[in-house]
């Protein structure tokens, strides 16, 4: 009898402490969504930084080109101003490289490149065709005369089949892109 109470102390004894081990579930196999937004080809040759890892600190300079069978095709772009305080949306057809006040506002937008097919590649921003595959336009927004958009560089862009990619941040304008005008 005392074997048998020794040999069930003991059992309990083991199960006890193979119990208060903290187990560890294995994390969930996360998903990566499929990539959105403009095309962006990295340059042939050119290494990439393992995910994470890079140099945000550092600022790059974009080169805008348009190419020659793009130029001169496009006149116009139709830009959708949505009035949060109002709700309401006005369309307005700008020409390219001009400027346009926003109604009831302080906010001035210079229309810069239209870029049927936007597509960027290292560095360089252009259009892979003449088509209109992803459309794209190049504004600057200015409040009160001070900059506002882009943060940095000479463009930022909207998109007409991505509009929240790098949108226009304001309390009370958004912008979109409609489409680009042919002359």
């Amino acid at each position: 009898m005392r074997k048998f109470t020794v040999l069930i102390s003991i059992a309990i004894l083991l199960f006890a402490l193979g119990a208060c081990k903290k187990k560890e579930e294995p994390a969930p196999a996360q998903k990566s969504p499929m990539p959105q937004g403009p095309i962006v080809d990295t340059p042939a040759g050119t290494p990439t930084p393992p995910p994470g890892h890079g140099t945000p600190a550092q600022k790059t300079e974009f080169q805008v080109s348009v190419p020659p069978e793009v130029t001169g095709m496009w006149s116009k772009v139709i830009v959708v101003v949505d009035d949060k305080k109002t709700n309401k949306k006005q369309e307005f057809t700008l020409k390219i490289g001009d400027e346009f006040s926003i109604p009831d506002s302080n906010l001035v937008v210079k229309i810069g490149p239209f870029l049927p097919d936007f597509k960027m590649n290292g560095t360089i921003i252009t259009s892979s065709s003449n088509e209109p595959n992803n459309p794209s336009v190049g504004v600057a927004i200015f409040e009160g005369g001070a900059r506002v958009f882009p943060p940095s560089g000479q463009w930022g862009w909207l998109y007409a089949k991505f509009p929240a990619i790098h949108a226009f941040q304001h309390e009370r304008f958004a912008l979109a892109l409609k489409e680009g005008v042919r002359k």
